[in-house]
């Protein structure tokens, strides 16, 4: 852990993420734990999933979001020459 014995330079990673480019992309995550909160729902112990990835063209709506265990989120099924499966139901 890091930052264990000195605060952590929030403001400077910010700078940072804003920098590489990586804000717009966490603000769009950001929308489905909000989404989620707003309607009451405990993720305690659990991820968000999107069924349709943000990257393939998903959204953040709540038809398309999904609780998940965190070691099946984010784990991958890989095929047998270690390619990630695709995630479509066969």
């Amino acid at each position: 852990m890091p930052y264990v014995n000195k605060a952590r330079p929030y403001k400077k990673e910010y700078e940072q993420q804003v920098a590489r480019g990586e804000h717009p992309l966490r603000m769009e995550r950001q929308k489905a734990r909000r989404a989620m909160d707003a309607k009451g729902v405990s993720r305690v112990g659990k991820d968000i999933d999107h069924k349709k990835p943000l990257s393939k063209g998903g959204s953040n709506s709540m038809a398309n979001l999904i609780l998940r265990s965190p070691s099946s989120n984010r784990s991958f099924s890989r095929n047998s020459d270690h390619s990630v499966r695709s995630n479509k139901k066969v």
